[in-house]
């Protein structure tokens, strides 16, 4: 029989041994962890513009076809550049920056004007010839957060493509939102009104035909997923909102 001392010297050094085989192993596996990390991000941001790659050549398509990098200010003003592979202005690659935590730092700004200010990346694509803006998104669903990336044509104004995901959301209800046919709505929805007033998209529960939305800023709603098709509108409505002083100051005033 093995004595009490014995069985503690031993699990204590099997729990030591672990430990640390497990800990040299995240270390190890790290660099692909993150390496796949931002490779999901960069097939995020071309599947709203519609290149459609596999999530391994996701970083060559993204140097191909993404152009320039921009972080913006609340006043619409371009802070940071990253193009042509390098840092042009400012210290923090657009990229880079946590939607997430930048909405928090929004929601701060209100309550407390001594805060930090937040910024907000935008990547600008050149496909075909053509030049489109696509702006990532972050919200919360009825389980978790939902996220995704909305790209527009030259104008801005202009839905060209949508990607959507969520973490948790339920299946054949509030997940229908990654799906093609719910994104498809989105394409050719506008989110400035006739006098270039922001007005954003909403997604219409019971349908826009029954609404006094316009069809130009209103898709349908999913179908028993209200809860998350209510997030995805304050989705798009928190986050578009932050780019119209930029949109003012560079788009419509050249147009």
């Amino acid at each position: 029989m093995f004595s009490n001392r014995y069985i503690f010297i031993y699990a204590s050094v099997m729990v030591i041994i672990v430990a640390a085989v497990l800990s040299a192993a995240s270390q190890l596996l790290k660099p692909y962890q993150e390496m796949n990390v931002k490779n999901e991000k960069f097939q995020g941001i071309l599947s709203a513009a519609e290149v459609k790659v596999p999530r391994n050549d996701a970083g060559e398509n993204y140097t191909k076809y993404i152009v320039e990098e921009l972080a913006i200010d609340q006043e619409g003003n371009i802070v940071s550049r990253y193009a042509n592979g390098k840092q042009e202005l400012g210290e923090v690659r657009p990229f880079d920056i946590v939607l997430k935590e930048m909405l928090r730092l929004k929601q701060d700004a209100t309550e407390k004007s001594n805060s930090a200010k937040p910024l907000w990346p935008l990547y600008i694509m050149e496909k075909d010839g053509k030049r489109q803006y696509i702006v990532p998104l972050y919200g919360v669903g009825l389980w978790g957060p939902i996220w995704g990336n909305i790209a527009f044509e030259s104008d801005f104004n202009t839905v060209s493509g949508t990607s959507f995901d969520h973490k948790s959301e339920t299946p054949g209800l509030g997940a229908e939102i990654n799906t093609v046919w719910f994104q498809e709505e989105f394409k050719g929805k506008q989110i400035f009104d006739q006098n270039n007033e922001f007005v954003s998209i909403k997604v219409v529960k019971g349908g826009v035909a029954n609404s006094a939305v316009p069809p130009s800023h209103g898709v349908d709603a999913i179908s028993g997923g209200t809860i998350t098709s209510n997030g995805v509108s304050e989705m798009l409505a928190n986050c578009l909102e932050n780019y119209v002083p930029f949109i003012k100051k560079n788009i419509q005033s050249h147009e």
